[in-house]
């Protein structure tokens, strides 16, 4: 039991040994949507700056609230210093840009004119702003190139806020997927074939094939879609390449995966999910972040005791206090009530998961009484990650 009245269940993880071990290169705070991702990625940043790594953190489209937390009037696809960060180390930002991170691989593979024809093409213009799959591919890049840059000691990586918190192990494969697919090995056939014979002969069962897709996609979006991928035909290649790079990043010894959830049903359950697939592409699970936790500072005070009491004041009243003080104390006990009641529940969900993943390291954040808007805010997470309150 907490000083809180928190109980911890299973093996305890350790954040600051995480943090400060100069091995971890990459951490990868991953899960469902709402359950303080973004948060626990800039606090673990903060914690690790000032314990003096040179860190950045890439955060996936963050609340204005958090931007302004650490300081920073907006966050964009560049790293940005952030001030006030005490201690010898130091602390950048960035927020995925997806289309400019498009923009920038097509630009660093591709002549300057094959470059403009591909980003100036419907069809690339709606990828990159918003294909399936893509923010998170994108996400990969980025962490791709901030390794490769060999600028920063840690660099600690929010996934997107994504449907399933498998999305972002997925994408790199769905999208290799994609352009490796059928339809556009058919597309890409014509520049491919030599001699005169085979065009025409190719040609002509391309027209079958283009006359029945302009039918069902339009003839526009047909054609813009076959510019596009003779423009990219020489990119497909690299993009496959760098995905499975990116990937066997993730697996490699100094990367390190927290999974975040709240100790809620669902959100536990994407979390058994992701820690499921973690251990079936033998990727390093560090431990769960069990966050939002409630307490209380009465632990000893059941809620069963704390009704009847309530109870007892209305029907009854107190020979010691005024009809407004036994009101306003009968509303604190029925409050006490419901929040033990709450940690009831989330007791058992957690103790369900513990069961079932014994051997994952877990450290529960007791739940903040406001929004973090500063750097203290960060530091007040930061130190509820390991384990103070």
């Amino acid at each position: 039991m907490t000083s809180n009245g928190v109980r911890s269940t299973g093996r305890r993880l350790a954040v600051d040994e995480l943090i400060d071990d100069p091995k971890t290169r990459i951490i990868v705070c991953c899960g469902s949507g709402g359950v303080g991702k973004t948060t626990t990625a800039a606090a673990l940043g903060l914690r690790a700056a000032e314990r003096g790594r040179k860190v950045v953190v890439l955060t996936i489209d963050p609340a204005r609230r958090l931007a302004q937390s650490m300081g920073l009037t907006e966050l964009d696809n560049t790293p940005r210093v952030v001030k006030g960060v005490n201690g010898t180390g130091e602390l950048q930002a960035m927020m995925l840009d997806m289309k400019r991170t498009f923009d920038e691989v097509v630009l660093a593979h591709a002549e300057p004119e094959r470059a403009r024809a591909i980003m100036e093409n419907p069809f690339y213009q709606s990828l990159s702003a918003g294909f399936a799959g893509t923010q998170e591919y994108m996400a990969m890049e980025k962490l791709g190139q901030l390794r490769a840059a060999e600028e920063w000691d840690l660099i600690v990586v929010d996934t997107p806020p994504s449907r399933s918190a498998l999305d972002f192990l997925d994408a790199p494969n769905r999208l290799g997927s994609f352009l490796d697919g059928r339809v556009i090995r058919i597309l890409t056939a014509p520049a491919k074939v030599g001699g005169r014979s085979a065009m025409r002969f190719l040609n002509a069962g391309m027209g079958l094939l283009t006359g029945t897709l302009g039918k069902i996609f339009g003839a526009q979006l047909l054609t813009d879609v076959q510019t596009f991928v003779s423009a990219m035909d020489s990119m497909f290649g690299g993009f496959r390449e760098r995905a499975d790079r990116t990937y066997q990043l993730l697996k490699a010894p100094g990367t390190a995966f927290l999974v975040v959830a709240a100790p809620e049903r669902d959100a536990l359950r994407e979390a058994a999910y992701f820690v499921d697939r973690l251990a079936a592409d033998r990727m390093p699970l560090a431990g769960l972040v069990l966050n939002r936790v409630h307490g209380t500072g009465a632990p000893q005070l059941t809620a069963e005791r704390a009704l009847a009491a309530a109870e007892a004041l209305e029907e009854n009243g107190s020979e010691h206090a005024s009809p407004e003080a036994e009101l306003l104390a009968a509303g604190l006990l029925r409050l006490h009530a419901e929040r033990m009641q709450i940690m009831g529940r989330e007791r058992r969900t957690r103790d369900r998961f513990v069961s079932v993943y014994p051997d994952v390291p877990i450290v529960e954040v007791p739940a903040l009484p406001g929004d973090v808007h500063d750097l203290d805010g960060l530091r007040a997470i930061g130190d509820r990650l390991n384990g103070a309150v």
